[in-house]
């Protein structure tokens, strides 16, 4: 049943959509009503870049919602959820939250969070940035909307490529204060010599 625990997954055209499935699969895991949203260009990276087909993903959220279907719940502020992320973020999405441009839903929703002043984070997925990615991440951040680049860290030493997807995963659950073990903290590594790691830089 729908309730104000739900958060709201949306899946873009940028590369990277190992970062949502995986997402869904951890909140999933971990009992998470989830509602999902991906757009066309997202279905496509979907099938290009993972083993995953786009009905394999959207049967890991509790329910899902086509990206035309402004009638769903959540393109109203009446519905009541516990944020949004849209992992991965492309740059055309971008845009369109830091310019109010709802044209589908996943766009609608996230202007929703933003009015009613919900947790909205983005996990985007680009490089280089020009001036105007910038711009719409400063735009957005004013706005208390979390910015999240993929940009794993490396100081627990990942050794596969899953580890990598994880840590990215693990810090946008973090943000919403969800609990869910996917890497080690780095107070995890309070043994290490202050001069070790001085050693290391």
């Amino acid at each position: 049943m729908l309730n104000d625990g739900t958060l709201i997954i949306g899946m873009t055209g940028a590369s990277g959509a190992i970062y949502g499935i995986r997402a869904l699969e951890v909140l999933k895991k971990l009992g998470v009503e989830t509602c999902l949203v991906i757009t066309k260009t997202g279905e496509k990276i979907i099938e290009y870049e993972t083993k995953y087909s786009v009905t394999d993903v959207k049967r890991l959220s509790t329910y899902w919602y086509d990206v035309n279907n402004l009638s769903a719940p959540i393109a109203s502020g009446s519905f009541p959820t516990r944020g949004m992320v849209i992992i991965p973020c492309s740059m055309k999405t971008l845009a369109g939250v830091a310019n109010g441009y709802s044209d589908n839903l996943l766009l609608r929703a996230a202007d929703v969070t933003l009015k009613e002043g919900r947790p909205l984070i983005l996990v985007l997925r680009e490089t280089p940035l020009n001036v105007i990615h910038l711009r719409n991440m400063l735009k957005l951040a004013e706005m208390n909307v979390r910015i999240l680049p993929a940009s794993p860290s490396f100081y627990y030493k990942p050794r596969k490529v899953d580890d990598l997807v994880n840590y990215v995963v693990g810090k946008a659950l973090e943000l919403l204060g969800i609990k869910h073990g996917l890497y080690k903290a780095w107070n995890d590594f309070s043994g290490v010599q202050v001069d070790d790691m001085e050693n290391r830089q």
